[in-house]
């Protein structure tokens, strides 16, 4: 691997540097002036960009094995690095089910060979998503995969026997359940918009805000009683924001992520029927949008998570209460966060940093990613112009799916580089194919 020289990029949109990266890793950084640059280094010029941690998603699906017509891990990988990732968390709702420790290391097996992200693999709660029964959660940590988060997203792990055996099991190897907080008996599996005026003018089966909060504060009360981590996927609602902060003022051991589309998005946009905006959890009114907003600012919501969930055309074209759940979200999360949270005051570049880079490592316990631009720590990196326009095209996209529900919308802030363990995965928008070195 030749040696990398990243020239001029402000580390963390402040301090200008040339960074030098050799054999991985962060070599040297100057502030005082240029590093010399041997012939055979590859030059990034980075004038004008911020240079970051590499993105961390703890929510991103697949669909490998099972639905390689909607995506793979070799394509979600791509739009991963063109968004500035270099993790991701593989959710377990594959057919076969990832509730085993040969599933989860196919997954981990499948994300090295394509080498473009980093790819970690979310064993099941329970086997087959069933709800009833626990999967091989020491089998999968104990793994070459090495399996730290568990969860069944797109089910609830509704009974709270289950779940309380769950955390009692993850606690021996400081595991975490990450999960998908509804309440079957309050919102079934027909629930497909936010309960209330809207689901009633337009004749949609409802999904209460409390079908949410209830599990995160059952969730949380279980969490202190076994002195165990749990995790709330997709917060969506300013009640569940309210039951979080109760939580962590209690000292309860739980953290949770917003998606991009909660923290933009409403749900007077589902008033057209489009089935792009069908979502699980839904979109939900700007009150509770505004209360995501200030809770990830605060530090109350911890991540910024994708639920990047592709979809085939003839899955999604359906009448709204038929389609699919679900959008497309790793190749904008970083554009949608920036123009949201930072452009407008709320946050700043680095809080954006600890909620997509910092955080979503430290829950995951990945410990090569989300650390700090500085000589002997890993070079997972990515470069961004925060004052660059992007227009989203969803027919330029690197996943196999469509269902973009940012096609058109132009947004200030860009990816232009993502590099993994010193070598450049993306550049301008576009993956760099290539093959991680063996680290088993």
């Amino acid at each position: 691997m030749s040696d990398l020289l990243i020239a001029g990029a402000r580390i963390l949109g402040a301090t200008s540097a040339d960074i030098l990266v050799r054999d991985g890793v962060v070599a040297q950084v100057s502030t005082t002036g240029p590093i010399d640059r041997p012939g055979s280094t590859e030059v990034i010029d980075a004038d004008g960009l911020a240079v970051l941690p590499g993105f961390v998603d703890l929510h991103t699906h697949l669909r490998e094995p099972g639905r390689e017509d909607t995506e793979t891990v070799a394509t979600g990988s791509a739009a991963a690095a063109a968004g500035g990732f270099t993790a991701v968390l593989a959710m377990a709702n594959t057919d076969p089910v990832t509730d085993t420790a040969e599933a989860a290391v196919h997954i981990l097996d499948l994300g090295r060979a394509a080498g473009l992200v980093d790819v970690q693999p979310v064993g099941a709660v329970t086997k087959r998503l069933a709800g009833d029964e626990l999967a091989e959660l020491g089998l999968m940590a104990r793994s070459r995969a090495r399996v730290t988060v568990f969860s069944d997203d797109g089910r609830c792990v509704a009974d709270a026997r289950i779940m309380r055996r769950a955390l009692e099991y993850i606690r021996a190897f400081g595991g975490v359940v990450s999960q998908h907080s509804q309440d079957p008996r309050l919102a079934d599996g027909t629930a497909c918009c936010h309960e209330g005026e809207v689901s009633g003018r337009l004749g949609l089966p409802g999904w209460p805000a409390v079908a949410e909060s209830t599990v995160i504060a059952r969730d949380a009360m279980l969490a202190r009683h076994t002195g165990s981590r749990v995790h709330v996927a997709h917060v969506s609602t300013a009640e569940g924001v309210d039951v979080l902060r109760w939580a962590k003022a209690q000292g309860v051991a739980i953290t949770a992520e917003v998606t991009p589309h909660h923290l933009a998005l409403d749900v007077d946009l589902v008033r057209d029927y489009d089935p792009v905006h069908k979502v699980n959890p839904p979109l939900r009114p700007q009150g509770d949008v505004e209360a995501l907003r200030e809770a990830l600012a605060d530090g109350t919501i911890d991540a910024v998570a994708t639920d990047h969930a592709p979809h085939a055309r003839h899955d999604k074209e359906h009448a709204f209460v038929d389609a699919a759940f679900g959008m497309l979200g790793l190749e904008t999360a970083f554009s949608v966060v920036h123009d949201v949270m930072v452009r407008s005051g709320r946050m700043g570049l680095s809080d954006l940093v600890e909620r997509m880079s910092v955080a979503p490592a430290r829950i995951a316990r990945l410990d090569t990613h989300g650390r700090p631009v500085a000589v002997g720590e890993p070079a997972n990196l990515v470069l961004v112009d925060p004052d660059a326009s992007v227009t989203v095209d969803r027919d330029a996209s690197h996943s196999l799916s469509r269902n973009n529900p940012w096609h058109g919308r132009t947004f200030t802030g860009a990816v232009h580089a993502t590099i993994l363990r010193g070598r450049v995965t993306a550049l301008g928008g576009r993956a760099h194919a290539g093959e991680q070195e063996d680290r088993s």
